[in-house]
C-alpha cells in the first residue's frame, strides 16, 4: 500500500508525472466504462450512426485495424514502463540496493500473472491456465523490462528493434496456412499473420496442453496468444524510453515536441509495416507493426495530458481521472469481478424502471452509467482515506 495521496495541483514535477497518472486514469476509466455496453446500441439503434460509432470504439476489431478499445491494453502496458522510469529512481534516490530491487520486481511479475488467472478462473471447475490477458501479459515481461532499465538508451533501443524485428521473423518462417473456420484470410506473405494458423497459435497449442484444462485447448476464439507478451515487452520499453526521456532536464515545451515526434514517427513506420504486405496490425496477437502504432498513438495520448497539464499546468480538470488511476489494480477488479453483482443489485432493489428514463434502447447504458458512478465513488472513499492498493 502506497502513503498519503496528494492534490493533483500540488504534485512536483519533479515528483511524480501527473500526465502519466492522467493517462492511467483514462485508460482505467475506458476499461470500467465497458459497463456502459455500447456495443449493443446498434440493435436498439438500427442506421444510427452516433450508435455505431460508440459501440465500434467500444469493440474490438475483427483481426486487423484498431479502435479506441483496443488502444486500453497497449496504454496500460506503455505506461508500466513509463512509471518504472520514475519509481526506480525514486528507489535508486534512497538507497535501494539492486538484489531487493529485483526480487521485488520478480514478486510483482509473479503476482500479476497469478491474479490474471484467478481472474480468469472465476466460475470455472478448475484453473483456467491462460496467459494472453493484460495482468499475465505484462507479469511475463515485468522481469526483463526491469533488467533493461539499467541499461543504456543504446541498449533499451537495440533491445526494442531486437524484439520486434526477431518476433516479425518468426513468424515470417512459420509455414502460412489458413483457418477453415474463419472467413477472414490474408494472402501472400501476410498470411503468416492468419487467425489461429500462426506461430503464437502453435506455441499455445503445445503449451497450454501441459496444463490440467476442462478439455484439449485447440484455438482462441479470439486469436490471443501467451506468445504475445514479446511484443508487448517491446510496447513497455516504448514507455520506459518515454519515462526516462521526461524525467531529463528540459522545458516542458522541448518534451512536449519530443513526445509528439516519437509518436508521429511510430505510427508512420507501424502503418507502413502494415500497409506494405510485410506485417499486418493486429492488436490479438500484438504484431510488432501494432506496437509500433499503437505506441505512437499512446505517445500522442500522452503528449495531449503532458501539454493540458505540465505546458498549460490545468490539473484540476483531471481530479477525477486521477482518483481511478491511484488505484488501478482495484478499478480491474471492479471491471472484472463486481460489475455483475452491482446490476443484479441495482435492479432487485431499484427495478429496471429508474434505468427506463430515456427510453427502453438506452436502458443499459443509463444502468452502466449508475455502476460506473458507483465504481468511481468506491475509488474516491479509498483516495480520501489514502488507501493504495499496489502490488
Amino acid at each position: 500500500m502506497a502513503t498519503a495521496a496528494q492534490s493533483p495541483d500540488r504534485i512536483p514535477v519533479t515528483g511524480r508525472n501527473v500526465a502519466i497518472d492522467v493517462l492511467r486514469g483514462f485508460v482505467m476509466t475506458l476499461m470500467l466504462a465497458e459497463v456502459l455496453h455500447l456495443p449493443g446500441l446498434p440493435k436498439a439503434f438500427p442506421g444510427n450512426p452516433v450508435a455505431s460509432f460508440l459501440a465500434f470504439h467500444q469493440s474490438h476489431v475483427e483481426w486487423a485495424g484498431c479502435s479506441l478499445h483496443d488502444l486500453i491494453q497497449p496504454t496500460f502496458s506503455l505506461l508500466v514502463g513509463a512509471a518504472m522510469a520514475y519509481s526506480l529512481a525514486a528507489r535508486r534516490a534512497r538507497g535501494d540496493a539492486f538484489p531487493t530491487m529485483l526480487l521485488h520486481a520478480v514478486w510483482r511479475a509473479f503476482a500479476l500473472g497469478a491474479l490474471g488467472i484467478v481472474l480468469r478462473s472465476f466460475n470455472r471447475p478448475v484453473t483456467n491456465f491462460t496467459f494472453e490477458d493484460t495482468l499475465t501479459q505484462i507479469g511475463l515481461g515485468y522481469v526483463p523490462l526491469f533488467l533493461l532499465a539499467f541499461a543504456s538508451t543504446r541498449v533499451q533501443i537495440l533491445a526494442l528493434a531486437t524484439i520486434l524485428v526477431g518476433y516479425w521473423g518468426a513468424f515470417a518462417l512459420y509455414p502460412a496456412t489458413q483457418s477453415p473456420d474463419w472467413p477472414v484470410h490474408y494472402t501472400g506473405f501476410a498470411a503468416h499473420w492468419n487467425k489461429n494458423t500462426n506461430l503464437a497459435w502453435a506455441f499455445d497449442t503445445w503449451f497450454l496442453n501441459l496444463f490440467p484444462r476442462e478439455k484439449p485447448f485447440v484455438a482462441n476464439g479470439g486469436g490471443y496468444a501467451t506468445l504475445s507478451f514479446i511484443p508487448t515487452l517491446g510496447t513497455m520499453l516504448i514507455g520506459l524510453l518515454a519515462g526516462e526521456y521526461l524525467r531529463r532536464p528540459g522545458t516542458t515545451q522541448d518534451k512536449l515536441a519530443g513526445l509528439l515526434k516519437a509518436g508521429v514517427a511510430l505510427l508512420a513506420v507501424g502503418l507502413a509495416w502494415h500497409f506494405t504486405g510485410t506485417g499486418p496490425f493486429v492488436k490479438r496477437i500484438w504484431t510488432p507493426s501494432f506496437a509500433l502504432g499503437s505506441g505512437g498513438l499512446v505517445l500522442l495520448m500522452l503528449a495531449a495530458a503532458w501539454y493540458l497539464t505540465e505546458v498549460l499546468q490545468w490539473r484540476r480538470w483531471a481530479f477525477p481521472l486521477i482518483v481511478v488511476g491511484a488505484n488501478s489494480i482495484v478499478a480491474y477488479l471492479l471491471a472484472h469481478v463486481f460489475e455483475r453483482g452491482i446490476i443484479d443489485g441495482l435492479n432487485r432493489h431499484l427495478t429496471r424502471a429508474p434505468f427506463q428514463i430515456l427510453g427502453e434502447g438506452l436502458e443499459t447504458p443509463v444502468r452502466g452509467l449508475a455502476v460506473l458512478a458507483i465504481f468511481w465513488l468506491s475509488l474516491w472513499w479509498m483516495y480520501r482515506r489514502k488507501v493504495f492498493v499496489k502490488i
